[in-house]
Order: C-alpha cells, then sequence, then structure tokens
C-alpha cells in the first residue's frame, strides 16, 4: 500500500484536491492523507468547499494564516516536518503555487520524501508574484513534474529539468476536470443579480498592493458597469478592506465571496469575465467565454494565442476597451488545450506507476 500526504491550504487546491482524491480512491493500493494548513481560513473560503465537494475533512489540520510569506512559510514548514513524522508517507502531493506548496515541497524533500507537484512548469517570468518563486522552488525539488500544458513542459526543459532524474509529464488540467464533473451542480448565488452581467474578480497582491493599479482597476470596472454592461464581482474580504482604506469607491454590484458551484453558476451565465485570477482564465474558457486579464503577463499563454484570453494589465483604457470588443463573445476549445477531463485519472495511474 503506497501512503500519500496530500497538502493543500488555498482555495483553488480544494477544487483540485476533489477531482485528485475521487480518483485516488476508486484506485488500488494507494492510501491518502489530507493536511489542510489553514492558510484560507475564512468558513466561505474553506469549510464551504469542503462540503460541497464532498472531499473528506482533512486528517490534518494545522490553522496558519495571516502574517508576512516568510512567517507563514516558516510556520508551516515546521507543521508539516512534523506531521510528515508522525505519519511516514510515501509521497507527498501538492498543488499549484501558494505558500502551502513550497512549504510542504520543501518539508518533503528535507526528509528525502519524494514530491509530486500538480501544476507544474506554469510560468509568468515575472518574479515580483510570490506565486513564480513559489511555483519555481517547488519544480526544482519535485520528482514527478505533472505539467497541465505543452508550454509548461517546455518551461521545464527549458531551465534544465530534464537533465535531472525526474519525471516531467503532461497530464491535463485537473481543473477542467472539475468544471465538467461539478457543471451539473451549478447553482445561484444568494441575492438578486441582472439578467445579463459581466463577471469580474480582483486579488492579486500585484494589483491590489499597488494604489495605483487598484485606483485603474476600480475606476475600469466602474466605467465597464456604466457604460457596457452590469458587472457582478465577488470580492474577496482583503480587496475589501484595500478599497476602503484608500478611499476608493467601487461602483459595480459586490457580493460576498461564493463556493465553488456558485461560481460555476457566474462563469456559465455571464457575458464576459474580468480577472487577475490564473484559475478563473482558464474557467472561463472551460464554460465558452472571452476573458480580459488584469495583469502583465499570464502562465496560460496558449489562452491569448487562441484569442480566447486578452492581457491589459491595470491599464483603465485598454480595461475598458477590450470589455467593450469582447462581452458577449463565445469562445470554442477545438484543440482540447487542457487535456479534455481525464487529467486526474492520469495523474493518479502515474503516481501508481511510480510506487
Amino acid at each position: 500500500m503506497q501512503k500519500i500526504l496530500t497538502i493543500i491550504g488555498a482555495r483553488p487546491q480544494f477544487i483540485k484536491a476533489s477531482v485528485v482524491s475521487r480518483a485516488i480512491q476508486q484506485a488500488e493500493g494507494i492510501e491518502e492523507i489530507m493536511l489542510h494548513t489553514g492558510q484560507h481560513f475564512d468558513a466561505n473560503m474553506s469549510d464551504i468547499f469542503f462540503n460541497q465537494l464532498n472531499i473528506p475533512r482533512p486528517h490534518i489540520q494545522l490553522d496558519i494564516h495571516g502574517g508576512s510569506h516568510g512567517e507563514m512559510t516558516g510556520r508551516m514548514l515546521a507543521e508539516i516536518e512534523q506531521a510528515l513524522l508522525t505519519h511516514k508517507p510515501d509521497r507527498v502531493l501538492v498543488y499549484g503555487d501558494t505558500n502551502s506548496t513550497l512549504a510542504g515541497a520543501l518539508a518533503a524533500a528535507k526528509l528525502h520524501i519524494p514530491v509530486a507537484h500538480i501544476e507544474a512548469g506554469l510560468r509568468s517570468f515575472n518574479m515580483q508574484m510570490p506565486e513564480e518563486i513559489n511555483r519555481i522552488l517547488t519544480d526544482q525539488i519535485s520528482d514527478l513534474l505533472f505539467c497541465p500544458t505543452n508550454t509548461a513542459v517546455a518551461n521545464l526543459k527549458n531551465e534544465g529539468v530534464a537533465d535531472k532524474p525526474v519525471k516531467i509529464l503532461q497530464v491535463g488540467d485537473v481543473m477542467q476536470d472539475a468544471a465538467i464533473l461539478f457543471a451539473e451542480k451549478a447553482q445561484a448565488p444568494q441575492g438578486s443579480l441582472p439578467d445579463s452581467f459581466i463577471l469580474a474578480t480582483l486579488h492579486r497582491a500585484e494589483n491590489t498592493d499597488n494604489p495605483e493599479r487598484l485606483a485603474a482597476i476600480v475606476t475600469a470596472l466602474n466605467e465597464v458597469n456604466a457604460t457596457v454592461a452590469p458587472v457582478v464581482l465577488p470580492l474577496h474580504p482583503r480587496t475589501r478592506k484595500l478599497i476602503v482604506e484608500q478611499g476608493l469607491e467601487l461602483n459595480v454590484q459586490l457580493v460576498d465571496p461564493v463556493g465553488y458551484f456558485e461560481m460555476v453558476w457566474l462563469l456559465d451565465h455571464c457575458q464576459l469575465v474580468l480577472t487577475d485570477s490564473g484559475g478563473v482564465q482558464k474557467e472561463a474558457f472551460f464554460f465558452g467565454k472571452a476573458c480580459v486579464t488584469m495583469r502583465d503577463q499570464t502562465e496560460w499563454v496558449e489562452l491569448i494565442e487562441a484569442g480566447a484570453n486578452e492581457l491589459v494589465g491595470a491599464d483603465k483604457s485598454k480595461i475598458v476597451d477590450a470589455a467593450r470588443r469582447h462581452v458577449d463573445r463565445s469562445v470554442q476549445d477545438t484543440q482540447e488545450l487542457y487535456g479534455g477531463g481525464k487529467a486526474a485519472q492520469n495523474i493518479v495511474n502515474k503516481i501508481a506507476k511510480a510506487g
């Protein structure tokens, strides 16, 4: 029996783990232990996901959140190490690019426990993003690198990772698995919503922690709401606080953070997506919606190349112009860019084979 210790901590990781854990439960010879670092601790940002997605409650709950990046990562590193010493897994499984990801991978590597990294090889090439640092370092200490795209495979090869004793595997994107699996369970958020609307998300530190960028984006969203279509914005508590502190006025329809099924409903029913999220860019594509990304770089370059996504940074004029051009435009996945919903099974098969 192979024992896998899976480390999660942030909302997107709960979604990814839901489909991979489902595949693990159906496999023979693999036992999974789930560790939740507590990085997302608000009930709307964490507990609701376990309830909705039928993820087994974590065996280990660390309740580590808040503080600086270094403080958070250091606390996680120490406590994850103790969990690994207690449970003695054969492999550690990490997702994405959060502080939980890096802490889990590093704790395992220090104890010579093999690490599998889901979403390996993604790069924004912006070292100002803490996520970029986390993903690069995690890839360097993992031996099973599960890449969602051909671009991710190429990035790892360009960095010389292929010259190490590791396996670089293009398996598809588990987020597409989740979109397909849970689409039928989508449900509208509570409260009244416009019949037609643009869905926006705003939470990246590169935008929210930069007063000029945040002000430009807020102004742009206000203009889009007034001149293109109503904007619905599920707002992270941290972003809401920063907007208030800066004295900015946001004239769009704000809703509280939503669960995954509500987000799926919003994606399925919107006219366009405006976002600075990595995952939401892909989810828009899964539901056939054009996306305008309020960042200077994206990890999902194939969406830019396919014409499904446009980068506009935090430029107010570019955001508004792109919203006008792309509203109500549909996109199609004619090439199965992300594996067509088979990623989780591919991953579990490779883990079982690797032992």
